[in-house]
């Protein structure tokens, strides 16, 4: 009857809402549901230092949300999984649900 309650589903849904419970991590996977990107481009994009950018994609990359394909000396990163940037997606309608004035107007591209 509970087959979902197991520690290792807990413990999945428990690296997802770390990696959210951070504004810079939560704008990372937004971003990269957009499409992917160098580290550069993210920071520049998200206007955070390469530093900070870095530390967040290592958390990013320990929860298993993203992964890298090196090109040379730098590497591009992308969701690990398609099922991922849907989930974002449906994250982004609940909000909608909780906060329907946390997007408004045509700039709005959450749904």
């Amino acid at each position: 009857m509970l087959e979902t309650v197991t520690l290792s589903h807990t413990a999945a849904l428990a690296r997802l809402g770390h990696a959210l419970s951070d504004d810079t991590r939560a704008r990372v996977l937004l971003a990269l549901r957009e499409a992917p990107a160098l580290p550069s481009e993210l920071a520049d994009t998200l206007g955070v230092s390469r530093q900070k950018l870095s530390n967040h994609l290592a958390c990013l990359r320990g929860c298993g949300l993203v992964t890298a394909d090196r090109e040379g000396r730098t590497a591009r990163y992308h969701l690990s999984d398609p099922l991922l940037g849907e989930a974002l997606g449906d994250l982004m309608r609940l909000t909608l649900v909780v906060d329907p004035e946390c997007c408004t107007g045509e700039e709005c591209r959450c749904l």
